[in-house]
């Protein structure tokens, strides 16, 4: 009789999805503390966002590209929306700030750079398709000015405050009022691109996914997926309950400050689906895909994640949430939108740009780590 072996990544997704019951119990009987709650629920969100992805390629399957586009778009970044929106509900709008700027440049320089580097091990280069990197190279641009006019009005207005020609209550009132209407701004970019992506140009996109096609991956029925996507969704809720509930302490545990975890942990978390379907196309030498994926996740968090937040802060938090990020993440997503500007203009990649992307991006993460 022959035996069904599990492949090592089947292996591992099983034994992570495994970790949620047992991070249930544990905070329901009380049996850990803060730290230990951070590190097991943030784990446990690594195979949780690998099963939504998965559930929302399958349905896309079923439904064709346009709907299929939305599922991704509204399901693809579930994990970090769900813990975003649960920190502004805490009032850590630090935590969220920082997710959000480290979702940008970890999919570009991390996600994107690991692609490039695995992918171009044995092959002298890897092409894909220079016009549609040139569009989300672009998108990525104008989110990253969205960052900056924020911050150079807060400036502005900082130097009237200290002149006395400005009250600082006055100051938070135009700054959330300017964040608002730059979220409205870029919101209606993200439908614009959507628009170009899916109906008027879809052609440049036509090979970005052949992985949804591939002979060895099961096709899933509709019915299947939704309920696979919702009791996942709900989960990932349950989580980024604890995860985000324990972040404070555990953050002042391991002698981390709020930006760094935002940036780096939360960012990597939330993302973790992304992070293994790009690497792993890659390697298949399919960098089109790879490239979509890495550079798309990035304009749906800029576009999409981060103008949904701003407006629903002013319900779910004790505060409004604004788009004045600090100079160094401003900084951060400069560099990362100018490097991954220069390495999409030849529409070529090889294995040194991705570990020149990887260390650009551990450099960013020493500085961020070395903030007070």
């Amino acid at each position: 009789m022959t035996r069904t072996r599990l492949k090592p990544a089947h292996a591992v997704l099983a034994a992570g999805l495994l970790l949620t019951p047992v991070v249930l119990i544990l905070d329901w009987a009380g049996l850990a503390d803060e730290l230990v709650l951070f590190v097991l629920a943030g784990l446990a969100l690594i195979p949780l966002s690998w099963v939504i992805g998965e559930a929302t390629d399958q349905l896309a399957n079923h439904t064709g590209p346009g709907i299929g586009g939305f599922l991704n778009a509204t399901f693809g970044n579930a994990p970090e929306l769900i813990i975003s929106m649960l920190a502004i509900n805490r009032g850590l709008t630090e935590v969220v700030r920082g997710s959000l700027t480290g979702s940008v440049v970890g999919n570009v320089l991390l996600v994107l750079g690991l692609a490039i580097l695995v992918g171009g091990f044995g092959r002298e280069r890897q092409r894909f398709d220079r016009a549609a990197a040139a569009v989300g190279s672009t998108l990525l641009a104008l989110a990253a000015i969205g960052l900056v006019i924020p911050a150079v009005f807060h400036v502005v207005l900082e130097h009237a405050v200290e002149h006395d020609r400005l009250t600082s209550a006055r100051e938070a009132l135009l700054e959330s009022g300017l964040s608002v209407e730059i979220a409205i701004v870029l919101f209606a970019i993200y439908l614009l691109h959507l628009l170009f992506s899916l109906r008027t140009h879809r052609h440049l996109y036509a090979g970005q996914h052949p992985i949804e096609g591939e002979a060895s991956r099961p096709a899933m029925r509709p019915r299947t997926a939704v309920v696979q996507l919702l009791v996942a969704t709900v989960l990932v809720a349950w989580m980024s309950e604890l995860l985000v509930g324990a972040v404070e302490e555990a953050s002042h545990a391991l002698g981390l400050t709020e930006v760094f975890v935002g940036v780096i942990v939360v960012a990597i978390i939330g993302n973790a689906a992304e992070h293994s379907t790009a690497v792993m196309v890659a390697r298949k030498d399919q960098m089109d895909l790879a490239m979509s994926i890495a550079i798309g996740s990035s304009i749906q968090i800029a576009l999409l994640v981060a103008p949904v937040l701003v407006l629903a802060s002013h319900a779910v938090g004790p505060a409004p949430m604004d788009l004045r990020f600090t100079v160094f993440e401003v900084v951060a997503v400069g560099i990362a939108v100018f490097v991954v500007n220069l390495v999409a203009q030849d529409g070529e990649s090889n294995w040194l740009e991705g570990a020149l992307m990887l260390a650009v991006y551990v450099l960013i993460a020493m500085a961020f780590f070395s903030l007070p």
